[in-house]
């Protein structure tokens, strides 16, 4: 396996109390990770670090031999990243929005009509990004993170406020992004979304792993009956 993302013994302390208790992981190109677990177990939290928001208390976190302490720009280079929400620019338009951020990663407008195209916001290219639904936003936030075709794809529950549609189709999507060799880490709530999509989900609670489970994607609806299942003894 060519590694792609490695993270070795990372954590997370904010003001004596640890949000992350030590992780590892290594995921090769074209493999996918669900993080998994209520409120507060630390899936946000690993987040931010693979995508350089935050640094680590302790361990490190490489994306192609790139060492996030070391040479920050390089690696946030290799990232694409959907946040939970907005947080910012909700005075631009959808295209204002996407053009931003391909200017950044140098992207042509080809490929910005390309992703508008891809998650239906054609007719909503001139409205203003504050005024789309939770739905829209949500696309239009996957769309800048996927735009320039990053190394890892970094996904903070990207099927919220997502109708089954558009949920069927995202799914697709990121098989196919999965396909073209891209490296992707999520967390979800949605079992379904994990089990057809995912190779590894990781179980987390208070900032702990409490299992990990690979995923052979023979029988995706019994996985997800199985999933469903841990995920709710978890939360209790």
């Amino acid at each position: 396996m060519t590694k792609r993302l490695e993270m070795k013994g990372v954590s997370k302390t904010f003001k004596n109390k640890s949000a992350l208790h030590p992780f590892s992981l290594t995921v090769g190109g074209g493999e996918c990770v669900a993080l998994c677990g209520g409120n507060g177990a630390g899936k946000s939290t690993l987040l931010d670090i693979v995508a350089g928001i935050s640094v680590p208390s302790e361990g490190s976190v490489l994306i192609n031999q790139v060492d996030l302490k070391k040479d920050r720009g390089s690696y946030v280079s290799f990232i694409g990243y959907m946040p939970d929400d907005f947080y910012a620019q909700e005075t631009m338009t959808v295209t204002e929005f996407l053009s931003f951020y391909g200017a950044l990663r140098k992207v042509k407008k080809e490929r910005v009509q390309e992703v508008i195209h891809i998650l239906g916001l054609e007719t909503k290219e001139q409205d203003l990004v504050k005024h789309l639904s939770k739905g829209m936003r949500q696309r239009l936030l996957f769309g800048q993170a996927w735009l320039a075709n990053p190394d890892v794809l970094i996904l903070d529950e990207p099927t919220n406020g997502l109708d089954p549609y558009w949920i069927s189709v995202f799914i697709d999507l990121l098989k196919q992004i999965k396909a073209a060799g891209t490296t992707i880490i999520f967390s979800t709530h949605m079992m379904d979304v994990a089990a057809e999509v995912a190779d590894l989900i990781i179980f987390m609670e208070d900032g702990h792993v409490i299992e990990a489970i690979t995923n052979d994607h023979l029988t995706p609806e019994k996985f997800m009956v199985e999933l469903l299942a841990r995920y709710r003894g978890v939360e209790e």
